[in-house]
């Protein structure tokens, strides 16, 4: 796994709220670490190194009771495509919109099933 080399500023931190470490994530899921890693190596999630610490951490919202989210990757490629990084990425995902439909961030619109309009702004973004 490359494990991501940015640091997070305790804002981010804030802002995102529950972060799980790579174990946390294999223990709620029932999965195994390789697993877990493979998807962080796959980007199916972004991470980045947390608290200051070389813990890498994945924000909790990027998992439903399975797995990782399946609306996720698409809006990560897209917005890796875009020229941004993990903690941009993560950023971008969390910060609140007043725009969208939905009330709240990105994130929150991928929950509430309003992926086509997260991908169309991460396009938007990514330009």
């Amino acid at each position: 796994m490359s494990a991501p080399s940015q640091s997070l500023d305790p804002d981010l931190e804030a802002l995102v709220g529950e972060w799980l470490t790579v174990p946390e994530v294999a223990e709620r899921l029932g999965m195994p670490l390789s697993r877990v890693r493979q998807s962080i190596a796959e980007r199916e999630v972004v991470a980045a190194r947390i608290g200051g610490r070389s813990v890498v951490a994945v924000p909790a919202r990027f998992y439903d009771e399975v797995g990782p989210r399946a609306d996720l990757k698409g809006t990560i490629t897209v917005l890796a495509d875009g020229g941004m990084d993990d903690v941009q990425i993560i950023r971008w995902l969390f910060t609140p919109d007043e725009s969208l439909p939905v009330p709240g961030a990105p994130i929150d619109a991928l929950w509430a099933g309003r992926k086509r309009e997260v991908r169309r702004r991460a396009q938007a973004e990514a330009l």
